[in-house]
């Protein structure tokens, strides 16, 4: 815990200080130069602030001990943090897309100065550094919201990008501006359907992989000589805290003392190889009659 901690800290900590200097930057410059492209992705580093500071809520309850309310814990804020991480850049995409299609009306062209090169392109390499950074502290301490948040600035570092290729056609075709700020704000929105599809099937339940399943069935049968018969396996995820319950078949004259036994081997071996708390339900065997 004191891991997820320190990550969740970091990452949140580097991502607001990183963004709230690239939105300031891109703000001065996308004014300046009259440009709504730029203004859009200085917006997009604004939500990413909001969003990190929504990381760093969501970490804190997610490392709360679990109690008489919430006896699985609170990891599950997480992914309630991730769908607001989704929320957020679907807001900021739905805005922009409507003042992309309102500049269309003014047919006004932008001329971007040096300034907005230096500052798109400080910007991209920013956004990328954080998303590499995020991406690895997720992974590491398997933290679907470190990951939502290290797309966020994935779709930031590539928005600016398109915002650069822009500005080197922003002289030739007076509705390029207009048109980049529509196409940021697209790829804003498909970020903001892939975070939030994802998290919101973690929360409705999802069906574990035959993959998976067959694992567990054969760890399972490596702590009993007798044949187990394991079956109805559900996992039930809590963000960094899983239990499983599975239903095992076992001789009906074995005596209980024996059945609890292959029971607590089902379970500690399962803990150590998943790291899932599990309850296993002991059923007798029953042989049809021919």
């Amino acid at each position: 815990m004191d891991e997820r901690k320190k990550y969740n800290l970091r990452a949140g900590w580097f991502s607001i200080i990183g963004n709230v200097a690239l939105s300031a930057l891109k703000y001065w410059a996308g004014i300046s130069t009259g440009s709504l492209a730029l203004v859009a992705d200085a917006w997009h580093s604004i939500s990413d602030v909001i969003t990190s500071a929504i990381v760093l809520i969501g970490g804190k309850i997610s490392r709360k001990p679990a109690d008489s309310d919430h006896p699985f814990g609170h990891g599950r804020a997480e992914h309630i943090a991730s769908i607001i991480i989704g929320v957020v850049l679907a807001l900021v995409a739905f805005d922009f897309i409507i003042n992309g299609i309102e500049k269309f009306g003014t047919r006004e062209q932008t001329y971007y100065s040096t300034f907005a090169w230096i500052a798109v392109i400080i910007s991209i390499v920013v956004n990328e550094i954080m998303t590499q950074y995020a991406f690895w502290a997720g992974k590491k301490i398997k933290s679907t919201m470190l990951i939502a948040d290290g797309w966020h600035h994935r779709t930031d570092a590539l928005s600016s990008i398109i915002v650069l290729i822009g500005i080197v056609l922003g002289s030739s075709f007076w509705w390029t501006d207009a048109v980049l700020s529509i196409i940021v704000a697209i790829m804003i929105g498909y970020a903001s359907y892939e975070i939030m599809s994802k998290e919101i099937t973690s929360l409705l339940g999802e069906s574990p992989s035959e993959e998976l399943l067959v694992s567990i069935s054969e760890t399972a049968q490596k702590s009993s000589k007798v044949p187990l018969y394991i079956h109805h396996i559900n996992l039930h995820n809590y963000g960094h805290h899983t239990e499983m319950s599975c239903h095992i078949k076992l001789p009906p004259e074995m005596s209980l003392e024996e059945a609890h036994e292959i029971c607590t081997g089902i379970e500690k071996v399962i803990k150590a190889e998943f790291g899932y708390i599990t309850t296993v339900h002991p059923e007798p065997i029953t042989w049809k009659k021919k």
